[in-house]
């Protein structure tokens, strides 16, 4: 079967779907991680539930763009890269919605107890914290754009050395590692 534009984008679409449950449902972990209220539980689980989501993406990718170049005929490195920046798109649309929505949804004594420590921490001025609550009300927004741009930078980025790899690999002959 030849490769075409829908057929990456249907392939995008798959993929993008699973890079984005596996990054929300590490979003999930974190935030139940912190119902706990134990500070070190939910700094570990920060930080492991990132490295599974950072490295999983990478190991996705390859196994996406793996399973797509061999299930296609005629498939150029061109078209492995466009695979998995369009599903960086679409995972980093699925991402940042479920963030915004998680923010959106926080409680109110969360989002002041929030409020209260990023004060403390940058040092502001009391005169200042009229200003950061007013940001909270465009806070879903910007988590919205920043979240999706990092994802769609980060899969651009990886689908780019990704895709070269897995050519690569088939030049030199080593598809078995």
């Amino acid at each position: 079967m030849k490769v075409d534009n829908n057929t990456v984008w249907n392939e995008a679409s798959r993929a993008g779907l699973l890079f984005g449950a596996v990054s929300v449902a590490c979003l999930a972990l974190r935030e139940v991680s912190t119902l706990s209220g134990n500070t070190f539980l939910v700094t570990a689980a920060s930080v492991i539930l990132w490295v599974v989501e950072f490295f999983g993406c990478i190991l996705l990718m390859k196994n996406v763009q793996l399973k797509f170049r061999d299930k296609y005929e005629d498939v150029k490195i061109e078209d492995t890269y466009r695979l998995g920046r369009r599903a960086a798109l679409l995972s980093g649309l699925i991402l940042a919605s479920a963030q915004a929505l998680f923010i959106m949804k926080m409680p109110a004594e969360s989002m002041n107890t929030l409020v209260n420590q990023m004060m403390s921490s940058m040092e502001l001025a009391a005169s200042e914290r009229d200003a950061v609550e007013g940001m909270l009300d465009k806070l879903p927004l910007l988590t919205f754009i920043f979240q999706w741009l990092y994802c769609y930078l980060y899969g651009s980025v990886l689908s780019a050395i990704m895709s070269r790899y897995i050519f690569l690999q088939k030049i030199f002959g080593n598809e078995d590692q």
